[in-house]
Formats: structure tokens, sequence, C-alpha cells
């Protein structure tokens, strides 16, 4: 009972999941669902990403269990940035993602960036209307992440390195980090970005454009196909 009911659960959420995403695609709005442990440097890199991927129009979901803290540093940097306190769940779902869309006014052939809940779990077995998923894992996490949690890097189009500069003080393994990467997700790239300073996001900004762009033109000609 409880497996049908779990199975029930997931059926429901990736049917609106996907309903989500046939609207903002058509659209031309381009989502990317940001997993990460607390303190990997999410935020940090949405904001770095969103100085790069201007003049477009970005705005930003942010997924805690509570408060409001980074919601409003976006705002204060002027990116458009809206609030889901689960109170408690640990991932963000797809009927979440539309009732704050409902909120929203995106405009067509923008960004929209959906920071999940600090956790490497449950955010990963949850698709919520995304067009990829990127992770992200710090230097000061440890070099075992991707051995530990093998779904969230598995089901991720990308992983973001932060926090490189701390990666000798606190002894990461670089080596192990990414063989164990590699075991898991071994076609995607891995892109090290510093938080504070920008250095590495311009290769990733670049990479998402060209996944945009790879996405509308599959999306053409299966549009070509079917007329």
């Amino acid at each position: 009972m409880r497996v049908e009911l779990k199975r029930a659960v997931y059926e429901e959420n990736d049917a609106l999941a996907g309903e989500i995403n046939r609207g903002l695609r058509e659209r031309g709005i381009f989502t990317v669902n940001v997993l990460g442990s607390p303190g990997a440097g999410k935020t940090s890199l949405i904001t770095r990403l969103a100085e790069r991927l201007a003049p477009d129009a970005l705005s930003v979901i942010e997924g805690d269990v509570a408060s409001d803290i980074d919601t409003r540093a976006l705002r204060a940097l002027g990116i458009d940035a809206f609030q889901i306190e689960t109170g408690g769940d640990c991932h963000l779902n797809a009927p979440m993602i539309k009732a704050i869309l409902g909120r929203m006014r995106l405009s067509d052939g923008s960004w929209l960036f959906i920071e999940n809940i600090g956790n490497l779990i449950c955010p990963a077995e949850f698709v919520i209307g995304e067009d990829l998923k990127i992770v992200v894992a710090s230097a000061a996490e440890g070099s075992d992440k991707p051995y530990k949690y093998p779904t969230a890097f598995s089901r991720s189009a990308a992983c973001v390195l932060t926090k490189g500069d701390l990666a000798q003080a606190v002894g990461f393994d670089e080596g192990f980090f990414m063989a164990g990467l590699a075991s898991v997700a071994p076609n995607a790239p891995v892109f090290p970005v510093n938080g504070r300073t920008g250095a590495g996001a311009d290769a990733l900004a670049l990479w998402l454009r060209e996944a945009r762009d790879a996405l509308t033109a599959r999306s053409a000609a299966a549009d070509h196909g079917r007329a």
C-alpha cells in the first residue's frame, strides 16, 4: 500500500511538472533547478549568473524550509526573486512551483532559476518543471559527495564546484571527487566557480546559453516534424 501511494505521488507530481515545463517552454523560458547542500553557494552562484546572463530577463524562485533571507538579498541586487517556504518539507514539488508561478510576471524568452531546498537527497527525486538540473558542491563539504548522494549528481546535467580556495585547508581530494562524479555522471561537465569573485562563472553562463539554444533547436525540429 505504501509503495502504491508513493508511486501515485510521484506520478501526479511528474504530470504537473510536465505541464509546467511545456507552458514555460512555449514562452521560451529556460528553467534551471539548482540543487546543493546548505551553504554550498547556490545563491551566490545564481547572483553571478544573473550578472552574466544579462541583458536577458532573469527571475528566481527561492526554496527554503523557513526564512526569506536569500530572497531579500537577491531583491536588494535588483534580481526578481520570489520565496517558497515549505514549513518543513525537504524539497520543492511541482504544485509549489505552479502556485508561485501564478504570482510571477515572467518575460517571454527569459531565464528562471529555482534554488531548491538545501539537501542532496529529496530534491533530486522530484522534477518540478525544469529544463535541466545543476548540482552545486563545495570543496568545504568534502570530496565524497558523489559517492554518498549519487542521485543528485547523476540526474544533474552539470556540476558546479565552489569554494575551491578552501580545498587545501579542508583536505579536499579533487581526484577522488572527480572519480566519484565520473562513476555516476560521466557526461556531466564540471565548472569550478568562485562565488565571491565570480571567477569561472563565464564558462558556466556560456554552457547554459548553449544548452538553451540546443533545446530551442530540438523543439523547433520537433514542431517541424509534426507539421
